[in-house]
This record gives structure tokens, sequence and C-alpha cells, in this order.
């Protein structure tokens, strides 16, 4: 049944013809499609509204709080503001670390992934299983014993001010190569299901996001993540629930599928070359993974809100399971798209504009004659996409106040310095996410996208914390040049991959798909579809660059990792360097090294600062 698409000399009834035989044309039926009526509009705006409401709530709440304080408001204010005073509960922090992690990107390009590559996605599902092992046993530790506020303050008592300075440009960099991401894909959604141009969109919604994390912090963001998480789960089951039904069963999805070649078993290819295999998947993502959940401040910053490491770790628990649940939403909602599809692919044909416009084609068809369950669900994508990018611009806001300023500030900043600047922060971030949505359009599919340009700048930061934690021997000075050498490889393989994709030097084999059982008429794309062996094509020599995007940012670690180690081997018989001479605390590496590492002539530095802090704050 399923077969590649027809090339141009294939002859398929055009639009023009529809008036002459009585079918639909493509182009009617996608405006059919095209259905958000005032219920789904409405709907879609009282979750903005929701959302404004808590932000101002919670910013009243707070500065009635502090409006009652005579002294030490400025660094409460800031606590408040950025971890939630260290008093969150754990449900609503792991119910946030969930909508954080799951962003529209997951929800679109997850179920896209499945419907063009197979269901070889789905078994990162133990990558995830072994980042949780590594941020239980070595990285919550850490970062919990220290108490700070940014993850970067880890780098300054490490290494010193500069690794700090360089951590937090790193972060810097992956977000806003991130963020605009974030912000088009539920624009791309909205646009197929209203019409409503994507440019027009984004900037509405990125007022709204701006706005309640401007006003309510940390607080605001995390429970408007409640709220949004729940329409968005919600809105999927429905989905699901009613699609299964309109195409025959379970039974029928999983019959269809399989005979369109999605359902796979794990291929246990070491090549590394090959887009998606289980070695890929499970090595390369528990490094892509443990990096953007150890060393991203957005994750670090909802951890640290709670008051003791075993209230981290319950909630790390829960986020473990929660993000395996909505994955699994996410890649049987694959499998659902080619059930419906199956005899008809909605890219060949043009009715999906993009591959990333699958699920929201799949929403209309099923929902669009329910009023309000259609806007229901776009609602349910924005605010995946809302909750991921009021995340990245609160963290961005704890990194410009605390490792861009307080750091080289002679005085103290006052309380109206220290709330303008948070601010400031996350309306000029937003605005730069929202101009660069025009850049990421010309791209490709977004789940590759966000997996292959975070890693030029995350690897190099999570070889920092790893050379932190693992090798006591790293200076400072060692650190930096593996971070150089590093950021280096990571942008030649990233960018030279990206330029090799654009010109078509290599692709990647698609899942076969068929035009056969279409009920309207189209004009065929200009375009033939080839079914290469996995991997790059054969008749290109195999590079660096030909690697698959998910090992980027285990050779960003790794590379920076080893030339720092290098580095540190080769002072110590060149000038003398040695490495049981620095004054490291303990508390600083990984828990199962601590036993091995002479305390520190500070007598527990972070212990120190902290009750010094508390101390402040409490005045």
């Amino acid at each position: 049944m399923s077969s590649a698409i027809p090339s141009d000399t294939t002859t398929v009834p055009t639009d023009s013809d529809a008036a002459g035989n009585g079918h639909q044309s493509v182009d009617d039926l996608s405006r059919s499609l095209q259905r958000f009526n005032w219920p789904d509009y409405m709907v879609f705006v009282m979750m903005l509204i929701s959302c404004i409401f808590i932000g101002i709530y919670f910013g009243y709440k707070d500065h009635q709080k502090h409006k009652n304080r005579k002294t030490a408001r400025r660094d409460s204010e800031a606590l408040d503001y950025l971890v939630g005073g260290r008093k969150m509960s754990v449900f609503p922090v792991s119910v946030s670390l969930v909508a954080s992690w799951i962003s529209g990107i997951s929800l679109l390009g997850t179920s896209t992934e499945i419907y063009v590559y197979g269901t070889q996605y789905c078994y990162i599902v133990f990558a995830i299983v072994l980042m949780g092992f590594a941020m239980h046993y070595i990285f919550l530790p850490v970062f919990h014993d220290l108490q700070i506020t940014s993850a970067y303050e880890y780098l300054q008592l490490r290494f010193d001010k500069r690794m700090r300075l360089l951590g937090s440009i790193l972060f810097t960099l992956a977000s806003l190569l991130w963020l605009p991401i974030v912000v088009y894909v539920p624009a791309l959604a909205f646009n197929q299901v209203s019409g409503v141009n994507i440019h027009v969109i984004t900037p509405i919604v990125c007022l709204v996001c701006i706005f309640y994390t401007s006003v309510g912090g940390l607080k605001a963001v995390v429970w408007t993540d409640v709220i949004q998480t729940t329409v968005m789960v919600g809105a999927m089951i429905i989905v699901i629930v009613k699609g299964t039904m309109d195409v025959g069963g379970l039974a029928v999805v999983i019959e269809r599928n399989s005979a369109g070649q999605r359902l796979e078993k794990p291929i246990f290819d070491l090549d590394p070359t090959a887009r998606n295999t289980f070695w890929n998947l499970f090595i390369g993502g528990a490094f892509f993974w443990t990096s953007t959940n150890a060393t991203n401040q957005n994750m670090i910053q909802r951890y640290l809100s709670l008051p003791t490491l075993k209230a981290a770790r319950r909630a790390l628990i829960l986020f473990l399971f929660g993000t395996t649940a909505v994955l699994s939403l996410c890649c049987y909602n694959g499998l659902l798209i080619y059930a419906m599809h199956h005899d008809c692919d909605p890219l060949s044909t043009g009715l999906a504009k993009a591959k990333d416009q699958l699920v929201p084609l799949l929403v209309m068809e099923v929902l669009a004659i329910y009023p309000g369950l259609a806007g229901l669900f776009v609602a349910g994508i924005f605010s995946a996409a809302l909750s991921s990018l009021s995340t990245a611009l609160n963290s961005l806001s704890a990194i410009v106040l605390e490792d861009f300023c307080k750091p080289f500030v002679k005085k103290p900043l006052t309380e109206f310095q220290v709330r303008y600047l948070m601010r400031a922060s996350v309306l000029v971030f937003g605005t730069i996410a929202v101009v660069l949505v025009v850049v990421v359009e010309k791209m490709g599919a977004v789940l590759q996208l966000s997996m292959s340009l975070g890693p030029v700048t995350l690897g190099p930061l999570f070889g920092l914390f790893i050379m932190g934690m693992f090798f006591p021997r790293i200076n400072g000075t060692c650190a930096i040049i593996g971070a150089a050498g590093g950021l280096l490889t990571m942008s030649y393989i990233v960018i030279r991959s990206q330029i090799s994709i654009a010109l078509g030097e290599f692709t990647f084999a698609e899942k076969p798909v068929t035009v056969e059982g279409c009920a309207y008429d189209f004009t065929p794309l200009n375009k033939t579809i080839t079914f290469p062996t996995d991997g790059a094509d054969s008749h290109v020599e195999k590079s660096l660059h030909h690697v698959s995007f998910l090992y980027y940012t285990l050779i960003g670690s790794m590379v920076p990792t080893i030339i720092g180690y290098l580095c540190a081997v080769i002072k110590s018989f060149t000038v003398g360097y040695r490495p049981e001479e620095l004054d490291i605390d303990p508390l600083l590496l990984a828990p199962f090294l601590r036993k091995y590492q002479k305390p520190s002539k500070t007598a527990h530095m972070a212990e120190v600062i902290h009750e010094f802090e508390t101390k402040d704050v409490q005045l």
C-alpha cells in the first residue's frame, strides 16, 4: 500500500480540474479546515488572560510582603523573584519542570519525528532514566549543598570569576538560539488552524508572556505552568481519544503503522552518522538530556526553589514520570497522524505546508466540528511554549542580575535598580526572541533544529561542569582553554552540517508515504523523495560533521574536558603546577569524590557564604 510520493511526471488531478470533476481541491480543503471560530478564539484568549492575572496576583502579593519590611528588602525581593524564596512546594515545581521541558517543540516536533522517521526516537526514554540517576546522585546534591541562585555561581566557586562569566555567556547564547524556535512553533500551529500570519500572533503572545513573567517572577511562572500543563495534557488526551475512535480504534492505528513501517525495534547500529539508533539515543541522548537539566539555569532554578535536597529529589522523580508520560503521548500522536493519512500524505499534496503543521492539521480534522476544542488544543500548544519562554526569560533575568551585574559593581545595587534590571532583562530578551523568529522560519524541522543548535554552547558549558565536579586537578585557565576548544569544534560541526543539509549533500531515509487514496485534487509538489540507507548518502564521503545530531552534546562536552585535562597534565610537567595545591572545597565535587579531597582551607566557603546571606536577608 505504501509507496514513494509521485514524481512530477505522475498524472494527478490539479486544482484547475476541481470544478470540472466535482472534487474538492487541496486549497479548498485547507481553507475549510481553517475553521477557528469565536468559541476557539475565546478559549485561546481566556488562557492568555489567566496568565496575566496570575502574574498580577503574585506580583502584588510579593510587593505587599516587601512593602511591610523595613530592611533587607533588596536581597529578599530578588530571592523571591528568582527562586520563590526557596519555599516552593514539590508538586507545582515538578509540573513546572515538565512544562518547561515539554515545549511546543516537543509537542509538534516529536509527533512529526514519528510520522516521518518512525518510532526509533521513542527509545530515548532510556536516556531519560540515565539522566535521572545522574541528577539524583551527582548534580542535585552539589547545587543544593551550595545553596546558590545562579547555576554559574558554581563556576566561580570552583574556578574563578572568569569562568562564571563564561558560563553565563554560553547559557545566554544557547537561550537566544533556542527561544525563537520556542516562539515559532505555536505560531506555526496557530497559522495552520486560523490562517493568521505568524508574525502577527508572535508579538502578541510574547507580550503577554513578558508581562506576567516580569511582574510575577518565578512564582507566577511556576503556577502558570501548572495551569498551562493541565490544558496541554488535557487537550492532547482529547485529540488522541477522539482521533483513535475516528480511525476505527487502537488496533487500526497499530495495523496501519505496522504496514507503513513506522513501528520499529531498536536498531543496535554503532554507526555514529546514522540519524537514530538505540546507541545514538541512549548515549548521545543521555548527554543531551543531562546537560539541559543539570547545567541549564532554566531547570536548576526550579530545583533551587525547593527548601531541601530531599524535596528536590522528589520533584525530579515526578518530573521523570511526567516527562515520560507526555513524551509517550507525543509519540502516539505521531502514529495517529499516520493512521489518519496512511494513504494520502498531506506533505506531498501540500495540505500541510510544513512538517511541523501535521499536528495542528490533525487537530482541525478531529476537533473542528466541536466549538472551542480546537482552540483548547492550540491554547495547549501555546501554553507549552509560554511555559518554556517564561522559564527562560526568568532564568535570563537571574543571569543578568547575579552573573553580569553583581560581581562587577562596586556598590550594592539599590532596590529600584534590582527590580527594574530584572524586568528590563525579560523585556529585552523577549523582544530578541520575536525578532529572531524570522531566521528560524527559514530553517528545518524544529526537533532536529533545537537539538542541533543548542549543543553549540550547551556542550562546552556542560564540559565546564564536568571538569569542575569530576577533575579536581583542572584549574580555571585550563578550563577556559578547554571550553574554547569545544566551542570552536561544535561551531564547525553544526554550521558545516547545516550547510550540507541546505545544499542537499546528505539526507536521511524517511519512511514511505503514498497519495493513492487522496479524495481531493492537488498538484504534486516539485520534488522526488528517495530512500537512502541510514546515515548520509553513499556518494558523499563521511566526515565529522556527518555525525548524528544526537552526539553533538557528547562531543561538545568531551572535547573541552579532554583538552582541559591534558592542559593540567602538561602544566604539571612544564611549570611545576601541582594540582594538590588547589584549594577546592569538597562540596564543589561530585559526592562520591568528596572523601578523596582534602578539606578546604576556607572551611567550606559555600556554607559560610550561605550563612552570611541568610543573616543579611533576615535582618
